[in-house]
């Protein structure tokens, strides 16, 4: 008996109504809605336009449910076909029971985003680089819907954070009631790598799609020695389960990516972030004309340097010889004084002299 356990929720559906709230959905949305949010602030620190990562996720989320969905199906067949199936072939529609294969998420939801990168112009490695943490963060969340659902546990064991299942879930064994928390397990090992992704590509200003390939890479060496803990039914290929084989060729080709993007160094199109549009106040002080009397002033300035730059440049070619330049200006200032004394005595006619 072990000293310490961590106990299974006690349902994992509440009722609003008659509208059912599962625990499991819940947990995908929230994942999503995380993933989003982190990807949005990443994308605009990379100088994409406001609003990108939320527009491709109206292309991720469904094809990579889908993708999911389908995954889990095509390699555990045997739940909802055949004499002996646990489930009707009708439930392997029903995603909100559980049941959703990581890799053909990522697969037919990267389909759906280069559907939306195409149609924006912009790049699908950099959203790719962008996006990894927040993925990485979303899975973090959406295995806890695992947990309400009591699936996908591990082997039994009398570690104090063991997890207590009921016993008339599919993989008990009997007399055993705590197993390994793989779910637990899996939720810490992905926070790890959204921090250990976020620092990486800025240590090393990961490029490319460097980024993903190490998410990949990460998340499935996790993935290898967790699946190896689980009892779940699954197929298994010279002693390993078929996810762990997965996880093998994933790793090998996230690596020789990682490789082989070293020396990319091409541009990365973010898009066309919309010019700055003009508080109105500054767009007042633009249109309000300066004081008057500066105006007036520098005009004056002008004017009087233009005077004297005219008696200094001679007709003819308009150089100024250096040798003489200091008599021009002497001559310059005498020309401007007689002519101030001229004005003061006044016009000829408006004194009545002639």
């Amino acid at each position: 008996m072990p000293l310490a356990s961590i106990p299974s929720p006690s349902q994992g559906v509440w009722y609003l109504g008659v509208i059912p709230i599962r625990a499991y959905a819940l947990c995908i949305v929230l994942g999503v809605v995380v993933a989003v949010v982190i990807g949005e602030r990443r994308w605009r620190a990379r100088g994409g336009a406001p609003g990108t990562i939320v527009d491709l996720a109206v292309w991720a989320v469904p094809f990579g449910l889908v993708g999911g969905r389908l995954y889990h199906v095509i390699t555990d067949w045997q739940l909802y076909f055949g004499p002996d199936a646990p489930h009707t072939p009708i439930e392997a529609l029903y995603i909100w029971n559980g049941g959703l294969g990581i890799w053909g998420a990522v697969a037919l939801g990267a389909l759906g985003v280069w559907f939306g990168c195409r149609n924006r112009g912009i790049s699908l490695t950099a959203v790719a680089d962008t996006v990894a943490p927040g993925i990485a963060v979303a899975q973090a969340i959406g295995r806890w819907g695992n947990y309400f659902n009591q699936e996908l546990f591990g082997s039994p064991t009398d570690l104090p954070w063991g997890l207590e299942i009921d016993p008339d879930k599919p993989g008990t064994v009997p007399g055993e009631s705590t197993y390994h928390p793989t779910f637990l397990y899996e939720s810490i090992w992905d926070l790890g790598l959204a921090l250990f992704l976020i620092w990486a590509g800025r240590r090393f200003a990961l490029r490319h799609g460097r980024v993903f390939a190490l998410y990949v890479a990460g998340y499935t060496v996790g993935r290898f020695w967790i699946e190896g803990l689980r009892v779940d039914t699954a197929h298994h290929i010279l002693g390993l389960r078929l996810n762990q084989w997965t996880s093998i060729v994933l790793f090998v080709a996230a690596i020789a990516y990682f490789w082989y993007a070293r020396n990319k160094t091409g541009e990365e199109s973010v898009g066309v972030t919309p010019e700055p549009v003009l508080d109105v106040e500054e767009v007042e002080e633009a249109a309000d004309p300066a004081h008057p009397s500066d105006q007036a002033d520098e005009s004056e300035g002008q004017d009087g340097e233009t005077a004297v730059v005219s008696a200094l440049v001679p007709d003819g070619d308009g150089a100024i010889d250096p040798a003489h330049s200091s008599d021009q200006a002497d001559e310059a200032e005498a020309g401007a004084g007689r002519s101030a004394v001229k004005g003061e005595r006044g016009a000829p006619g408006e004194d009545g002299t002639a």
